[in-house]
């Protein structure tokens, strides 16, 4: 019988040695589920700022695209704006020499007309 009680005590030892050892299995498995929705919790904030960066860059993109084209078309109406006042200075000008040049022929034929009643006369 005491050999029974022996191998009595000896188990228990063993048992008490298991749930202190399924003890501390059971703490570190709570453990690496804490540090595991830390770092899912990390990588979702992670994620979440790197949106925001990209957003940012976009709005940033686009308010210079903007800017850009602003000036882009500052620039194009003022080449319009002075190419129509070039145009309608240039047409003056045009103007004035193809009335020079009607002058000039009404000149040259008042001339023949003169020669031609001088001579008939």
């Amino acid at each position: 019988s005491e050999g029974f009680d022996q191998q009595i005590a000896d188990q228990k030892l063993q048992v008490e040695n298991l749930k202190s050892a399924l003890h501390k299995l059971e703490q570190k498995l709570a453990e690496a589920e804490a540090k595991s929705d830390m770092l899912i919790a990390q990588h979702h904030r992670s994620r979440a700022l790197g949106k925001v960066s990209d957003a940012r860059i976009a709005i940033g993109d686009s308010s210079k695209a903007a800017a850009f084209d602003r000036m882009k078309r500052k620039v194009m109406h003022s080449e319009a704006t002075s190419q129509a006042k070039s145009e309608l200075a240039g047409s003056d000008v045009e103007d004035r020499l193809a009335a020079l040049e009607k002058e000039d022929q009404i000149d040259k034929l008042l001339a023949e007309l003169k020669a031609r009643r001088s001579v008939n006369v």
